[in-house]
């Protein structure tokens, strides 16, 4: 269903700007450790996760543990136990928020001897992050739906308004990714939030049940509270009563120690003072008095005995009385614990009921969206039915067309033959009447006969003698063009040394053009002679001649092979060399770099002459060299500049290059008008030569240089040489008069000139590298800028796809192979394979093993973090792969030396990190498949080069590669021209199905495969037909300036 939905989504086109914003991502568990510098998803590599992988695409979700992190600050075990919780919810399902929760809780709370209350209290925490986690992935859901409607409600209005400003390819491509992810988590979000339900009300019934235990317990606890109130009572009581104990013995000791003592002393007086009176009456009554006073210390011993006692037991009363003080405040801090918790448990209670309702919302909102998406779903299967039956009928309407066509040609041949039955007729009648005639006709008609015999053979005669004459003016096609080119750059040097006159320097260049037989017999005839006699046999062969072509003239600043950076260069010598078949004069301008490759230039030699023009405010000398590069006429312009623009040992990248390449683009136009030529066409190419157009209708027109008409080629709309306004006055051109928005004032920045811009603007024509990148660059996301730009000025714009060179990039000529082979011997490729592999030192063991190849810049517009993903992927699907190619970017060339490293060891992977000629050659014939995920790609050439070799390209369907390479299992296309495997969407899950399908096909049906790389290598991706889609444009431009002029 989800894969019918993203069907619709593209052809419809929706789109939204704020796609990237989704957080609704599943994160897969990873074991492999690399370099943190890699930053690549890592994968398990058994055969059990292969088959996983194989089966499940994963997909990416961050943490949602910050959604829950204040429901867990009680305590650091349930803290800890609750996000285990939630890690697993996020893995797996959302079902399994509550799987464990009393066994984890229940050590995370101290008991105090309240086992049960702890894991009411745990359980019901757990319930609330439960419910957090639930009502987090709802909103998210909810915010899915919506940005999904809006994602609708913006495409619906964007059919009718110009495409949305500044909207990068990138959020287009996330918005259709996060829509197939959101309705696959909202479906299973609804079966799990049907299940937490059934859950959570299961042990909402388990959590009444402890509620009621706890509603027991806390009457037991105010029982308890009571009978310790009572105890209090009764220790004050038993103070009370210790301190009046306490306070009547002491008064008692007091009294009595005074009493005996007074006692003795009284009896002492009255011993001695009635000793005299009766000595036996006084001993009788000392002895009562003794004893008396032995039984009254006796009771006082008997009482004190029991004051101790009395003092024992408070003092054990005030002990108990502490103890029971400390058991009410415990019982107090657990009664309050308890009524904390109670609080949070009727909370629960309540967030269950809302929970109930969100669940029930969300369960509408799903079936709602359900239905949407089964009406779309019908929807499409209307249209595809809808659309099969046209098909269909298409295919019954053509074959009635056909029909009647036959029925009409079978109609009109009827009828011819009818009349030519009546003529034939007609004449066996003259015939006969004639036979009847007399033998006088017959011989007149004899005579007749001889003198026309006569009369043929005169005229066979004159046919033979014109036939003669005209062999002499027949062009020379056995003679290379290096000999045209060079004999081409003799007489420019002449001229520009002053040693010809410029009419009869065009006449020269005129017979060469058309390749003159009287040329080479001059040339042969003056083999040993000096220069002034070959200029004097030259100067005699000058008459009058008319052009056989278009003369084209170059202006770029690479050109293969001998200074090649990127695609430009093989454009440049390709579409020439080309349009030289075709028999056009084709000349090339280039600056003169220190770093080129000069072994590659044929009879290299500088001009007695030079050339001055105008910069930053005087003028400078050029040094002006003339060379043969693969075929085709070269002049090098040598600036004797103090800056020294072009030795820098390097092409591009310097602080100045805008000074630099409009100093060249003027000095080009300077060479042009002095050297006297008179071009048809000047074609500049990228920004490092667009200021040609400008400079040329602004300086150069009136001049005298306007024979021209002006052609510009931008092959990467993402490189626009953007600089102040103020550098355009270096070359001469008028800062006010260019910086306008309707000339080459950029359109972000006011201030600042875009030579690209300008280029479009002056351009008689305007052309980029295949039909798909012309129009992804006239909306806003693929345009950088330009597409207002390119869309006013659409009736000059075309697309028109490159060709690659078949000489230099043929597997059966080509002399950095091993074995070279065609599509009808195919074992030279096997064996161009193995020696690769020895070559590099990967295993060799299975000989049907797939090797995977990819050569390109390392740069993020080709999609590095796909290839990073497919070396992996790759190793999980049991193939191997090979990586030729560097990085400008310092952090991606480090990040994949890691990888390199790390694979240094493996049998299987090997990435070289820089550009070798010769190792290219190899991996394109050694390779069975070939990626190029470009994030966009305005055309090329790698695909066109793989499928030469027999490699399959697996590609992303984006600018050229969309109109190269088709997809062998996409049915709307005929078998004829299904060529390769294509995705879509610039993310792993594309190119994991693409690579998928490619290894399937090469291990299931290995005759399937064999023919399908016999049939890619008979694709014709020659400049043939680029290069006469581009003859006609410069004609009809020509015509159109001829028309004119005449007028």
């Amino acid at each position: 269903m989800a894969s019918k939905l993203s069907t619709c989504f593209l052809c419809n086109g929706w789109s939204r700007s704020n796609c990237r914003k989704s957080n609704v991502r599943f994160p897969v568990p990873s074991r492999r450790s690399l370099p943190a510098s890699c930053k690549m998803r890592q994968r398990n590599l058994s055969s059990n996760n292969r088959k996983q992988q194989a089966k499940k695409v994963p997909l990416d979700q961050p943490s949602t543990n910050a959604n829950i992190h204040q429901n867990v600050e009680e305590s650091a075990e349930s803290e800890s136990t609750s996000t285990n919780n939630i890690s697993s919810l996020n893995q797996e399902s959302i079902s399994d928020v509550n799987a464990e929760p009393e066994s984890t809780s229940t050590n995370s709370i101290p008991s105090l001897n309240q086992e049960s209350i702890s894991e009411i209290g745990a359980e019901s925490a757990s319930i609330a992050e439960a419910t957090v986690a639930v009502e987090d992935i709802s909103e998210k859901d909810l915010k899915s739906s919506s940005s999904l409607a809006e994602t609708v409600s913006l495409a619906k209005s964007a059919e009718s308004t110009e495409p949305l400003s500044r909207v990068k390819l990138e959020d287009l491509i996330g918005m259709i990714r996060n829509a197939e992810k959101n309705i696959l988590l909202l479906n299973q979000a609804r079966v799990r939030a049907l299940e937490d339900l059934n859950k959570i009300l299961s042990e909402k019934e388990d959590l009444q049940g402890e509620i009621n235990m706890l509603e027991m317990r806390l009457a037991e606890t105010d029982a308890r509270i009571k009978v310790a109130a009572q105890d209090k009572i009764h220790v004050e009581l038993l103070e009370d009563q210790l301190e009046k104990l306490r306070n009547e013995l002491s008064q008692r000791d007091v009294n009595d120690h005074e009493g005996v003592k007074h006692g003795m002393n009284e009896n002492l007086s009255d011993v001695y003072n009635e000793s005299h009176v009766s000595h036996g009456d006084s001993i009788h009554s000392i002895n009562k008095e003794l004893i008396s006073l032995k039984k009254e210390n006796d009771s006082l011993k008997n009482d004190l005995k029991e004051l101790q006692s009395e003092l024992i037991k408070v003092k054990k009363t005030d002990e108990r009385v502490i103890m029971l003080e400390n058991d009410c405040l415990s019982l107090e801090s657990a009664l309050k614990d308890m009524e904390l918790k109670l609080t949070v448990s009727q909370e629960d209670v309540s967030k269950l009921s809302s929970l109930r309702l969100e669940c029930k919302n969300l369960w509408e909102k799903v079936e709602n969206l359900q239905e949407l998406l089964d009406n779309a779903t019908k929807q499409a299967n209307h249209a595809i039915s809808v659309l099969q039956q046209n098909q269909e009928l298409r295919k019954k309407v053509d074959g009635l067309e056909k029909s009647l066509e036959e029925a009409n040609s079978y109609k009109l041949a009827s009828e011819k033959m009818h009349q030519y039955n009546e003529l034939m007729y007609k004449k066996i009648k003259l015939l006969e009447e004639r036979l009847e005639q007399s033998d006088e006709e017959i011989q007149s008609h004899v005579n007749l006969y001889q003198e026309s015999v006569k009369e043929f053979q005169d005229t066979l005669n004159s046919l033979k003698e014109e036939s003669k004459r005209r062999a002499t003016d027949k062009p020379v096609d056995d003679m290379p063009w290096e000999f045209w080119s060079r004999l081409l750059l003799t007489v420019d040097g002449w001229l520009l040394e002053k040693k010809l006159s410029p009419a009869d320097a065009k006449l020269l260049r005129e017979m060469l053009w058309k390749r003159d037989v009287r040329i080479c017999e001059a040339y042969a005839s003056c083999k040993d002679k000096n220069e002034l006699e070959v200029i004097s046999a030259f100067l005699r062969l000058t008459s009058s001649r008319r052009s056989p072509g278009l003369h084209i003239i170059h202006i770029a600043a690479e050109m293969a092979p001998v200074a090649k950076v990127g695609g430009l260069g093989d454009v440049v010598t390709g579409l020439s060399k080309a349009l030289q078949k075709k028999g056009h004069l084709v000349d090339i301008v280039l600056p003169k770099y220190d770093c080129m490759d000069y072994d590659r230039i044929r009879d290299l030699r500088a001009l007695d002459a030079v050339v001055e023009s105008y910069f930053d405010g005087r003028l400078f000398k050029n040094k002006i060299w003339i060379g043969i590069v693969e075929g085709l006429p070269v002049y090098f312009i040598e600036p004797h500049h103090p800056d020294k623009f072009f030795w820098r040992g390097q092409f591009y990248g310097e602080h100045d290059d805008f000074k630099r390449f409009s100093f060249f683009s003027r000095a080009a136009l300077e060479l042009l008008l002095q050297a006297g030529k008179k071009p048809d066409i000047i074609h500049c190419h990228d920004w490092q030569t667009a200021f040609v157009a400008p400079l040329y209708w602004d300086l150069y027109v009136p001049k005298g240089l306007n024979s021209a008409r002006i052609c510009f080629t931008c092959h990467n709309f993402e490189y626009q040489g953007l600089a102040p306004a103020s550098e355009l006055a270096s070359c001469g051109l008028d800062v006010h008069q260019y910086n306008r928005p309707d000339r080459l004032q950029d359109n972000s920045a006011h201030d600042r000139v875009n030579p690209i811009k300008g280029a479009i603007v002056f351009s008689n024509i305007v052309t980029t590298v295949s039909p798909t990148y012309a129009q992804e660059v006239r909306t806003a996301e693929g345009g950088k800028g330009l597409h207002a730009t390119l869309n006013f000025h659409s009736r000059k714009f075309i697309g028109i796809i490159n060709g690659i060179d078949t000489d230099a990039w043929n597997p059966v000529t080509d002399v950095f192979l091993k074995v070279q082979y065609n599509a009808n011997d195919l074992q030279g490729k096997a064996e161009n394979k193995e020696a690769l592999r020895r070559h590099l030192g990967l295993s060799s063991t299975d000989i049907r093993q797939p090797l995977v190849g990819c050569i390109t810049r390392l740069v993020p517009q080709k999609g590095v973090h796909l290839i990073r993903h497919a070396i992996y992927r790759t190793l999980e699907l049991g193939g191997q792969f090979v990586l030729l190619g560097s990085s400008p970017v310092p952090h991606i060339q480090r990040e994949f030396e890691g990888i390199a490293n790390y694979f240094q060891s493996n049998d299987h992977i090997r990435l070289i990190l820089k550009y070798d000629e010769s190792l290219s050659h190899s991996i394109y014939a050694a390779s069975d498949m070939f990626i190029i995920p470009s994030i966009f790609e305005p055309c090329g050439l790698t695909q066109m080069i793989a499928m030469r070799y027999g490699s399959i390209p697996i590609v992303r369907k984006t600018g050229g590669l969309n109109d190269s390479v088709f997809d062998v299992d996409d049915d709307t296309i005929p078998p004829q021209f299904q060529n390769g495997f294509t995705f879509v969407s610039p993310n792993e899950k594309g190119v994991n199905g693409a690579f998928e399908r490619a290894f399937n096909h090469y291990r299931s049906n290995s005759e399937s495969w064999e023919q399908l790389v016999k049939k890619v290598m008979d694709i014709d991706f020659s400049w043939d037909s680029s290069a006469a889609q581009y003859e006609e444009l410069y004609e009809k431009s020509v015509a159109r300036t001829r028309a004119a002029n005449h007028d």
